[in-house]
């Protein structure tokens, strides 16, 4: 494990450099789009489609990795879960009804539980290769 002040800082980074690239990252894909889409049928859907989560998630996974792969699976779950819900708080607060707390609550769960995997997951590719990430 590392130690001392380049451990620390390395400590830091797993969890800063997840939390920013997904506040970074939410306002890219996600922030832009405030409307819902009404259908034809007037049913509505969104504000967001399918490939913006997707890409949101995809573009997310080399920080999860970066931090992760350095002793930071900590920092890599807690960072991208706090970036996204600290996002998702700040673009749907404006909602009059208070039911954004439900939805920034699954956001914050979701995130959890994934980035978790995740990180496992990387972390036991690691040990397989003979080395431990």
């Amino acid at each position: 494990m590392t130690q001392g002040p380049r451990g620390s800082l390395i400590r830091l980074l797993s969890f800063l450099v997840p939390a920013a690239a997904a506040l970074a990252m939410w306002a890219a894909w996600l922030g832009w789009d405030q409307h819902r889409d009404v259908r034809p049928d007037g049913t509505e859907s969104g504000p967001y489609a399918a490939w913006q989560v997707i890409g949101l998630l995809l573009t997310l996974l080399p920080a999860v990795y970066w931090a992760a792969s350095r002793h930071g699976a900590a920092g890599a779950v807690l960072g991208t879960t706090a970036g996204l819900t600290g996002a998702a708080y700040y673009d749907w607060s404006d909602d009059a009804s208070g039911l954004f707390v439900i939805g920034v609550g699954l956001v914050m769960l979701g995130s959890l539980a994934v980035t978790a995997v995740v990180c496992a997951l990387v972390r036991a590719a690691g040990r397989g290769r003979g080395r431990r990430p």
